[in-house]
């Protein structure tokens, strides 16, 4: 089995920054993509940002140029570097792994969120 434990949010003015971390424990051989989503209240979840294995980032536009999407391979973590951060950016942040615990077998894990609240 495998777990991923966020930390990181809590209460920031605007223009601030946070760092979230997400790291992975357990049976894994090896994890391909590595994303950050997000959830605001009574809306649907949505991308925030995805790094794949080789190093490749991805953005969705309103946070493209503030955050920063970083991995530790040796680690197993993600990092989710937030600067600029905006009122519209809270919200519960989720991790995500495609996480490989033997060379066939893949599955995808989430995080359990952690509040990313920005007012002053």
């Amino acid at each position: 089995q495998v777990q991923l434990v966020e930390s990181g949010g809590g209460l920031v003015q605007p223009g601030g920054s946070l760092r979230l971390s997400c790291a992975a424990s357990g049976s894994i051989f090896s994890i391909n993509a590595m994303d950050w989503y997000r959830q605001a209240p009574g809306k649907e979840r949505d991308l925030v940002a995805s790094i794949l294995s080789g190093g490749a980032t991805t953005y969705t536009d309103s946070v493209n140029g503030r955050f920063t999407i970083s991995r530790d391979n040796a680690k197993n973590t993600v990092y989710l570097q937030m600067n600029s951060l905006k009122p519209e950016d809270t919200a519960v942040y989720y991790c995500r792994m495609a996480v490989y615990t033997s060379l066939r077998s893949r599955s995808t894990y989430w995080g359990q969120g952690t509040q990313v609240t920005v007012s002053s």
